[in-house]
């Protein structure tokens, strides 16, 4: 490809909205454009990493067997409704009504559509497992679109859904799928992390996320030093030993006035005693308007998602202030567990069960409760208690090997073991061996393939710019030449083209009326994996090779180029 046939707007500012590396280079280098807040157009040099990206996802889907199909971005919201998301999913979902009144939605995934077309095809359990697949656009709308390819409202990926007869047929394709998406970033390239992830409004049981450690990451990556343990900051576990106290002295409890007194920090500096042995009450609010109190000591915070999956409920938030204070006759800071009304549910973290004589909010602006203790002044059963914490940098990891430790990281990929919650919704069954119908047992598996183009950028770019891994770099190397007007130039060139077209190779050649600086400076910019500049020396055939993402650079004969390429190109 000519430099001067291709569509490569470089800018020399970068927009001020462009807060994240990649969002800046990408802008930048001429790969994408914004249409509008969080859609993006495609430009040619991100078109072609975008097809080696889909290439070597369709030889890893091939290699276990997964079809791939393509089904409608425009859905019926009926489908939505029987599977309870349309009323669910949050504002995050585009709704419309077509010329007859119908409603619809624009995909923002696709487990309803593909149960609804499996159920209505396959009957028997002979026909199962099925792995089938897609890669197309989903839509979401992000109240704040940001970071570029990072968090947008239309984005590219690969989804797909297993459908099996029993639990070990998905528990084989969901292990499958994970070596699959180990093998497909393997090959991209990437730096990434296999975590225990949430399933969220996918619903389900086991999650696994593929995360990749990043600055500009959203997510939090927690970590063990000592082994492989890694978890997302929601599920994230630490090591932990219930304590038998029931043998301790209890102390008769008091209350206190706590004027002002709103944080456990300022509770543990009046009582002198550390927040390790004193408690915070949280009230949140489930989907129906239900209130739950869950109670954690002081030196940790409650984890909400924790909480929702403990209870099975679609979500869960911090409930309205006036709402509890109402309810409970305090404000947010003086709330506890004594004596809380009977239709608020009662959580209590493991390390606060095992507290004696701790003090809590008593219920009333400015007062505490002092030798609070459970069974005396708080009925409590065990299955009122868990782990309902959000974990610390430092403690030890739930396997016992190791402290945690944090890192940012975004998501490139996740699966779920789906079970039946949507072949029971839309009656998706088959006829067992015993001739019974049966619900069809689902997983789900998604890659951002847009959001790659982000999570590589922000792993590899140096201060000049993008610096594409091999197996989806644009185009593999970049020929450069200082001066097409000179003859022994211009041979060199059409020579190197020529020998890497016929060596199944890809250049783009910088055929453009532009000083050396400002060529070496693009090259930089855009991160082909190898450039090629075609000099002063060409007369005696040679060339000077960089190869972009060591910096590594020598002269050697033009026509000894080809012979390395495959050997530099693994590097």
């Amino acid at each position: 490809m000519k430099q001067t046939k291709l569509l490569m707007p470089t800018l020399r500012e970068v927009p001020a909205d462009a807060e994240v590396k990649s969002h800046q280079y990408l802008l930048k280098a001429g790969y994408i454009r914004p249409v509008s807040a969080g859609a993006f157009a495609y430009l040619p040099l991100a078109k072609r990493v975008l097809n080696k990206v889909e290439a070597i996802v369709r030889e890893e889907m091939e290699a276990i067997n997964a079809n791939e199909m393509l089904v409608p971005e425009i859905l019926p919201a009926e489908l939505w409704q029987r599977s309870g998301r349309y009323q669910t999913y949050g504002q995050d979902l585009y709704k419309f009504k077509n010329r007859q009144d119908r409603d619809f939605i624009l995909g923002p995934t696709h487990e309803e559509t593909f149960t609804e077309l499996i159920g209505g095809d396959i009957k028997s359990y002979k026909k199962l497992p099925l792995l089938v697949y897609q890669i197309q656009s989903k839509f979401r709308d992000e109240g704040r679109p940001r970071f570029g390819l990072l968090r947008t409202r239309e984005f590219l990926m690969k989804d797909a859904y297993s459908f099996t007869a029993d639990q070990e047929g998905l528990d084989s394709i969901f292990d499958q799928m994970e070596d699959a998406y180990r093998r497909i970033f393997d090959r991209i390239g990437l730096d990434y992390r296999v975590i225990v992830g949430d399933a969220g409004a996918m619903g389900g049981s086991d999650s696994k996320e593929f995360s990749a450690p990043a600055a500009a990451g959203e997510d939090t990556i927690v970590y063990s030093e000592g082994s492989d343990y890694a978890a997302n900051l929601e599920m994230a576990q630490d090591f932990y030993e219930r304590v038998d106290r029931s043998s301790e002295a209890q102390e008769a409890m008091t209350t206190i006035d706590t004027p002002n007194v709103k944080t456990i920090e300022a509770l543990s500096a009046l009582l002198d005693r550390p927040a390790s042995e004193l408690v915070k009450t949280i009230v949140l609010a489930g989907p129906e308007g239900q209130l739950i109190a869950v109670v954690t000591t002081g030196d940790f915070d409650v984890n909400t998602v924790k909480v929702q999956n403990f209870l099975g409920l679609s979500e869960v938030d911090l409930a309205d202030e006036t709402v509890v204070k109402e309810k409970l006759g305090a404000s947010f800071g003086s709330l506890g567990p004594v004596a809380l009304p009977e239709d608020i549910q009662l959580l209590v973290d493991e390390r606060a069960a095992d507290l004696v004589n701790f003090a809590a909010g008593a219920n009333e602006d400015g007062k505490h409760h002092l030798n609070v203790n459970w069974g005396r002044d708080v009925a409590l059963e065990e299955d009122q208690v868990g782990d309902f914490r959000t974990v610390k940098e430092g403690e030890m990891a739930v396997d016992g090997k190791g402290k945690l430790a944090f890192t940012k990281g975004i998501e490139i990929g996740h699966i779920f073991k789906l079970g039946t919650k949507y072949s029971a919704a839309l009656g998706a069954q088959v006829l067992d061996q015993n001739g019974r119908a049966v619900d069809m047992i689902m997983g789900c598996y998604g890659i951002g393939l847009s959001r790659l183009l982000a999570a590589v950028s922000e792993q590899k770019a140096d201060e000049k710019g993008l610096v594409w891994p091999a197996a989806i770099a644009p185009y593999d190397v970049h020929i450069v030449p200082i001066n097409l007007k000179d003859d022994d130039q211009a041979a060199v060139v059409a020579d190197l083209e020529k020998a890497v077209a016929e060596a199944h190779f890809d250049s783009l050649v910088d055929d453009r009326k532009e000083r050396a600086g400002v060529k070496f400076a693009d090259a930089d910019l855009i991160g082909l994996p190898i450039r090629i500049t075609v000099g002063k020396k060409a007369g005696e055939g040679i060339v000077e090779v960089v190869l972009r993402e060591s910096g590594e650079s020598f002269e050697m004969q033009a026509s000894e180029v080809v012979d390395h390429l495959a050997d530099w190109l693994q590097k």
